[in-house]
């Protein structure tokens, strides 16, 4: 997709960035559905502003092939992380993190107990966009939010902390969309950053690979996508269900896309390796 801003007063995130208004595409899309499998108010809004194309009309070229699996993987993707927060805060979480949040609007479109304090962790630009935009919305959010302006490619951590995280506290860590962007060592580096920060009892969700996938070849192969493709370094080097228990946590679920498409009565397109998890500090 090719995105340019609506406004000249709204820089749009470049790089890995340009993802998340993608995703906030797919997003758009799945609230305009009858039997939506959940509805986000904001996500056309971020689609708009970064001059993207409409919820109508989507995305063209090259990555309208690739567009009915990135549309099926991110809209389960959000289905099933919705559910893990909201059931973690239930269940007495109080302090949740989202890592590389992008555009993610949970704090504003799920409800949450009093006392909930939501993090997310992303570039100082990404944050910026994402609150004009929201500020141009009027949006409110439902827990206490908190933005937390830092490079994951560095002491973010110590942001984090600053700003208020409680490492003695139970945790409930969403690393959403981002493993695929790393390479090896970084996604470990940063997985174990969050397991020295987490206390026993604290959640990690993400999504994982459960067998090689043809998609990387599969953009490489298509010149208007090379770009696209080369942001993705592969996560992390062993299969997630067995680098987590060697460092510290329990995998607690773990589902397919294709399962979870079965139970929502959507089609799963594209190899059915890929998956999101749950895992808890032991």
């Amino acid at each position: 997709m090719t995105f340019r801003a609506a406004s000249d007063q709204i820089e749009v995130p470049a790089g890995v960035g340009l993802t998340a208004v993608g995703m906030a595409w797919v997003r758009a899309r799945e609230s305009t559905r009858r039997d939506r499998l959940f509805d986000d108010p904001y996500a056309e809004a971020f689609v708009e502003a970064a001059g993207g194309p409409g919820v109508a009309t989507g995305p063209a070229g090259a990555f309208a092939r690739l567009v009915d699996m990135v549309d099926s993987h991110g809209v389960q993707r959000t289905r099933f992380f919705d559910d893990y927060l909201t059931r973690a805060a239930g269940d007495g979480h109080r302090q949740l993190v989202l890592l590389a949040a992008g555009l993610d609007t949970r704090a504003y479109r799920l409800s949450w107990p009093a006392g909930t304090r939501l993090f997310e962790v992303d570039l100082p630009e990404m944050l910026t966009f994402k609150q004009a935009v929201l500020d141009g919305r009027h949006a409110t959010a439902h827990a206490e939010r908190v933005a937390v302006p830092a490079d994951l490619a560095g002491d973010w951590a110590t942001a984090l902390t600053r700003a208020g995280l409680r490492p003695r506290e139970r945790t409930t860590w969403l690393v959403e969309g981002l493993l695929p962007y790393l390479d090896a060592e970084q996604a470990a580096r940063l997985l174990t950053t969050v397991g020295q920060l987490s206390a026993p009892g604290s959640l990690l969700g993400f999504e994982y690979q459960a067998a090689d996938t043809w998609l990387l070849d599969e953009l490489r192969a298509m010149p208007e996508l090379a770009e696209f493709a080369a942001l993705l370094k592969g996560g992390l080097g062993k299969p997630a269900v067995a680098w987590l228990p060697q460092h510290g946590w329990q995998v607690l679920r773990a589902r397919l896309r294709a399962d979870l498409a079965v139970e929502t009565g959507r089609p799963a397109p594209g190899p059915p390796a890929d998956g999101f998890l749950i895992a808890a500090r032991r």
